[in-house]
């Protein structure tokens, strides 16, 4: 065409266009409406509940007033991250998340990790069962609940574990309220409560490696230890390296609602996070800007450590998110 004088963009323009691509997408869609149709709900909640409230970012850089709205409010640019930066408080509330976040992620996988390998063990079926749902039983109870029974075994008073200390003749400690004791009650009440059903992915996991391999290795004289070392454990490594990844990305989230519920005047200096200081800052005093530029930086900061930590991951295992 370009010796007849016509240019290549004119050329593909006038050309006719493939039906195939838009008859494939029609008989796709045909052939499988009823999976399209469920996926709906699910994208509803992402659209209404995780990408329109992003508009609200917009907050952080105004003096946002409930009377004069979103767009009345008077911008003031950087005035509320310049707030967060130069808080005498806000580096004690990091270095608290951090503390808690990352005790969080170590504590949190590693039990699970082991429940799943130990169940996986396990030849009877039905105590397997049985097992598996009373230690994901915890997972659907509240965090109020949860401190009822932790204020039940570990109240000064009259607590289960202070009276077995009483009865040996020790003292009796006031662990809720206690600086040392703080942290350690907020890593073990996260792992019973989360343990059970953590364990359920890594099971998930389990039922995909190869069987044969096991067999394999039996032959080849591997003990158990040897078969989980080197088949069970590499099995399931590119779904802990996922987990440890999505964690990693809500480091700065140290859970606020179990914080909350333990949280007391004592414990501020070990114990206060920044979603608590938020929760203050944004709804009991109604500095909705101040508590918005402070979001904001958490979700940047959890977008920079995922990039990172999925190229990381990639680097050294070539598995990652994406």
């Amino acid at each position: 065409m370009a010796g007849m004088g016509v240019d290549k963009e004119t050329a593909y323009a006038v050309l006719p266009k493939r039906k195939g691509d838009s008859s494939r997408l029609i008989r796709a869609l045909k052939e499988y409406k009823w999976m399209y149709l469920m996926l709906i709900p699910g994208l509803a909640y992402y659209l209404c509940f995780k990408y329109l409230p992003m508009f609200g970012l917009v907050v952080a850089f105004k003096d946002y007033s409930i009377m004069k709205g979103f767009f009345g409010s008077d911008w003031v640019g950087l005035k509320h991250f310049r707030e967060i930066f130069q808080s005498n408080d806000f580096y004690i509330l990091l270095r608290n998340t951090l503390v808690i976040s990352i005790f969080k992620i170590v504590f949190g996988m590693i039990p699970d990790i082991m429940l799943a390998l130990i169940l996986n063990e396990v030849g009877s079926r039905w105590f397997k069962r049985t097992i598996q749902t009373i230690s994901y039983m915890p997972h659907f109870l509240s965090w109020v609940i949860i401190y009822g029974l932790a204020l039940a075994f570990l109240s000064p008073g009259d607590g289960l574990l202070n009276e077995l200390i009483k009865f040996f003749g020790g003292q009796p400690v006031d662990f809720l309220t206690s600086k040392s004791w703080f942290r350690p009650i907020l890593y073990l009440s996260q792992i019973w409560k989360e343990v059970g059903f953590g364990a359920i992915i890594y099971l998930a996991a389990l039922t995909a490696i190869d069987s044969t391999l096991y067999e394999a290795a039996v032959v080849d004289g591997a003990g158990r230890w040897r078969q989980i070392w080197h088949i069970t454990l590499p099995g399931i490594r590119n779904v802990i390296i996922l987990l440890l990844i999505i964690r990693v990305g809500s480091i700065l989230d140290a859970g606020f609602a179990q914080v909350y519920v333990f949280l007391n005047a004592r414990v501020y200096d070990v114990g206060d996070i920044i979603d608590t200081w938020v929760f203050r800052r944004g709804l009991e005093e109604m500095q909705f800007s101040f508590a918005a530029a402070v979001g904001f930086f958490k979700s940047i900061v959890g977008l920079i450590l995922v990039l990172g930590a999925n190229s990381l991951a990639k680097r050294f295992d070539e598995s990652g998110i994406w």
